[in-house]
């Protein structure tokens, strides 16, 4: 959480920069204080105090102390241990298992449910209005947003997906007003990414974006579901973020799935997994 903060702080007003520098100095204290003690020190309103909060991806104040204590107190600790040449297979099994299941419990504790409410209202919007869904990625983000495809597919869904630039520029390109478009990325800085979300964007469609908090992607969607982690990616494969990116699209397709119905979505699944069973050994 304290990582996510940092990398919001350039871009937010002055004021309420020294709100999170306040918070970055001293976490214990600020998730203790009343909001008029945090104003104080920080020398800004009580409003500015719950901008703040909402900048950077939170519900309020509320939403934001009780995670930020969670973090600082009893919250998981933070586990980020990178592999050496020299481990053992038994040290490496135990690295990638931390680093894993540490950057799920860590976006657990920060994840914006408000920012994941609006993602899935715009993506159940677009099914009930027989819109399009798109996803784009490119590299290991572009294998996630295959599966994204597949599983918004099986709910009967219009949607494709597209890993080379410049599909998604031309997909882009004839998206319209109640389409949208799901854009995954683990740096947040790939070209073709930007220019599509421009292109979507300009023409209408909402945009969701998947990524790093302070990227430059991450101010490009309507929507920002941010992907925080440590692990950094250009020293290695990113096997944390592509995990991340898929366990958020299974919250957004499980939400998603629970808008529609079972009513409606039972006698599709059941119709697919009956005319699946000739395609297996008995």
């Amino acid at each position: 959480m304290l990582d996510r903060i940092k990398a919001a702080l350039p871009s937010l007003a002055p004021a309420e920069q020294r709100v999170g520098k306040l918070c970055l100095t001293d976490p214990r204290a600020f998730a203790k204080l009343p909001v008029s003690e945090l104003a104080d020190r920080s020398h800004v309103s009580k409003p500015t105090v719950v901008r703040f909060c909402r900048s950077v991806g939170y519900d309020g104040l509320a939403d934001f102390k009780r995670k930020l204590a969670g973090t600082v107190n009893e919250g998981v600790p933070f586990i980020h241990r990178s592999v050496d040449a020299d481990d053992k297979t038994s040290d490496v099994m135990v690295k990638v298992i931390d680093n894993t299941v540490s950057a799920f419990l860590k976006y657990r504790n920060e994840a914006s449910s408000v920012a994941i409410e609006k993602a899935v209202t715009a993506l159940a919007n677009a099914y009930q209005n027989k819109r399009s869904i798109q996803f784009f990625g490119v590299g290991n983000s572009g294998i996630v947003a295959q599966d994204a495809q597949h599983k918004f597919f099986r709910l009967g869904i219009n949607t494709t997906a597209y890993s080379d630039g410049h599909m998604q520029v031309m997909s882009a390109s004839i998206l319209e007003s109640g389409d949208c478009v799901v854009v995954i990325s683990n740096s947040g800085r790939t070209r073709d990414l930007m220019d599509a979300c421009d292109i979507a964007r300009k023409n209408g469609a909402t945009v969701i974006v998947i990524t790093a908090s302070g990227s430059p992607l991450a101010s490009e969607g309507h929507i920002h579901l941010s992907a925080d982690h440590p692990e950094g990616f250009d020293r290695y494969s990113p096997m944390v973020s592509r995990l991340l990116h898929l366990m958020i699209v299974d919250i957004l397709v499980t939400c998603v799935a629970l808008r529609i119905g079972a009513d409606t979505l039972l006698p599709l699944l059941s119709e697919m997994k009956l005319n699946l069973r000739s395609k297996r050994y008995a």
